[in-house]
């Protein structure tokens, strides 16, 4: 995800932090040939993605791939409570 600071639609973030901190950040930007900013922005928006995705994508084992492909193909028959509850949703909306 690249970020520049000439982008027409931005934002302020202020942060204070240790001097240590400071320091390495700008050195790490240094480093790269990027100005603070653009280092700070682009790191932290790669791990707020990497957040997002850990908490939103869901990973299955093979088996449990299997399993989920099974239950698709081969559904069980609903039980009891889920038909009484289909009847009551189709009751209360009106569904035919």
């Amino acid at each position: 995800m690249k970020h520049t600071s000439t982008t027409s639609s931005t934002a302020r973030l202020e942060a204070r932090l240790p001097r240590d901190a400071y320091a390495m950040l700008k050195r790490a930007a240094e480093i790269q040939g990027r100005t603070l900013t653009d280092f700070v922005v682009t790191a932290s928006c790669e791990a707020a993605k990497e957040t997002i995705e850990t908490t939103e994508i869901i990973r299955l084992s093979v088996e449990d791939q299997r399993l989920f492909a099974e239950s698709i193909i081969n559904p069980p028959e609903p039980s009891q409570a889920l038909i009484e509850a289909a009847a009551k949703y189709k009751e209360l909306f009106g569904i035919q």
